[in-house]
């Protein structure tokens, strides 16, 4: 049923939010507009859909929609700790921080892309291994950019094989998808009978593991801390826990470092290794687009010379490519939640202290007044009449305002680095039997927009 209210169109239903309802709110977008309510169950959530009204609402108005939603699921796994999930003058304190812990090792800098281009060799050399039998991408991508945030948290990377590695890249998949099934959005809906029913067990044990692990990571960092010799983020914490003075000191603790490392380790394996992943299957779908790559790389980059940053200047269509993945991949459809810290005017509507608001990337990625074919891979959406590679406003993958990535330079550089360096090497294609038409693009359900299960080819360039 559907009326007018103070803050917009109101739809009751009692459906959950996945892939499905993903195409649903952005139906819904597109007959009502700019703003409406959506009643999941007794839950009352705030749409803001279309590039303008999203970035006014995290960029112009950052103080009004600044503050992380109170989501039962999330609370109850993070304890409002950490980067992600936390509010106030704790998260401005330790974001803040990461910010520039990350800069200090790196992002966005040439160490950074050495690391990079340091776990290209594994990652190439394992590809190699399958001489071009059909292969999951899935894990193998999924530890090579785990890899490259683990040497900035830990300071140092993991072998593929190392069983422990394997298994918190293995459970961290599986908890991401888990978080977004529909027994755990139901979980948001309806807390206390879903935490009667037990529907939390699972995801609560992946991520006690996950927070074991990094427990005894922390332990072991702290009982050979060397202020001489700080090797990543766990190091640089434990220093400032040392210079601890003031109260925007009081912050970091224990606690907050623990969640701080598995917040760093999660964004940065799933968003870029997915997005990896949806720029494999793509290529396999339009070889046509996979092959001008090609041509682009090689009139640009050595054979046997790695990628560099600095190509990206002279490769305009692989740049756009890559940024067309993102934008059409839209791995992260609904943003996470944000919060009305107090009532907010917005657009001609008030929307009340504590309303869950979903600043509605699809609704961006995929507005037909900024994109040509919104709903097409087309790499030409950046590209200009020349073929010179054009920024477009409306790409945001990464968010906006206040509560952007943190990591959104790092994985800029990878997803260049890593694509470019297998395009250079490698030729993917489907294996045996399947054609590219059946080539699904539906995502599969989980907290993100995940690829379909599927094999891949690959063979030598050389």
């Amino acid at each position: 049923m559907c009326c007018c209210g103070r803050t917009g169109v109101v739809l009751r239903c009692n459906s959950y939010l996945h892939q499905s309802g993903n195409a649903t709110v952005l139906q819904l977008s597109e007959k009502y507009g700019e703003i409406f309510t959506v009643h999941f169950g007794p839950k009352r959530m705030v749409v803001i859909a279309g590039y303008n009204a999203v970035k006014e609402a995290l960029v112009n108005q950052a103080d009004d929609f600044g503050e992380r939603a109170d989501t039962p699921l999330f609370k109850l796994i993070s304890k409002e700790k950490g980067i992600v999930f936390s509010n106030g003058e704790p998260w401005k304190a330790i974001r803040r921080f990461a910010l520039s812990t990350l800069r200090d090792f790196g992002m966005g800098k040439k160490t950074m892309e050495a690391r990079i281009q340091d776990e290209l060799i594994p990652l190439i050399e394992n590809i190699k291994s399958h001489n071009g039998q059909p292969f999951d991408t899935d894990l193998i991508l999924n530890r090579a950019v785990s890899n490259v945030i683990c040497s900035v948290i830990f300071g140092e990377r993991f072998d593929y094989e190392d069983p422990v590695f394997k298994k918190l890249v293995r459970i961290l998949g599986e908890t991401e998808k888990l978080a977004g099934s529909p027994k755990l959005v139901l979980f948001n809906f309806f807390p206390r009978i879903s935490t009667l029913l037990g529907s939390h067990k699972e995801i609560m044990q992946s991520i006690n593991e996950l927070m074991e692990f990094a427990s005894k990571r922390i332990k072991q960092r702290r009982q050979e801390f060397d202020t001489n010799a700080i090797s990543g983020f766990i190091d640089a914490y434990l220093m400032k826990q040392q210079k601890a003075s003031g109260k925007s000191e009081m912050y970091f603790d224990d606690e907050n470092l623990v969640y701080s490392v598995l917040d760093l380790f999660s964004a940065g394996t799933e968003t870029t290794s997915t997005t990896l992943r949806w720029g494999i299957l793509l290529m396999m779908k339009y070889p046509e687009i996979q092959k001008k790559i090609q041509e682009e790389i090689r009139s640009n980059i050595k054979q046997g010379q790695m990628p560099s940053v600095e190509d990206r200047r002279n490769m305009p269509y692989t740049e756009a490519v890559v940024h067309e993945i993102q934008r059409f991949a839209n791995i992260v459809p609904l943003n996470l939640s944000h919060m009305t810290p107090s009532d907010v005017y917005f657009r001609g509507y008030c929307i009340p202290k504590g309303t869950e608001v979903i600043p509605f990337l699809t609704s961006v990625l995929y507005d037909k007044t900024q994109w040509k074919t919104p709903h097409e891979f087309n790499p030409n959406h950046f590209l200009d009449a020349a073929g010179k590679f054009v920024k477009q406003d409306a790409f945001m993958p990464f968010s906006a305002g206040r509560r952007a990535c943190v990591g959104e330079s790092l994985a800029k550089m990878e997803l260049f680095l890593f694509f470019t360096g297998l395009l250079q090497t490698f030729t993917f294609y489907p294996p045996p039997g399947v054609c590219r038409e059946d080539i699904s693009l539906k995502p599969d359900i989980g907290l993100m927009l995940f690829p379909l299960p599927h094999l891949v080819c690959a063979k030598l360039n050389y």
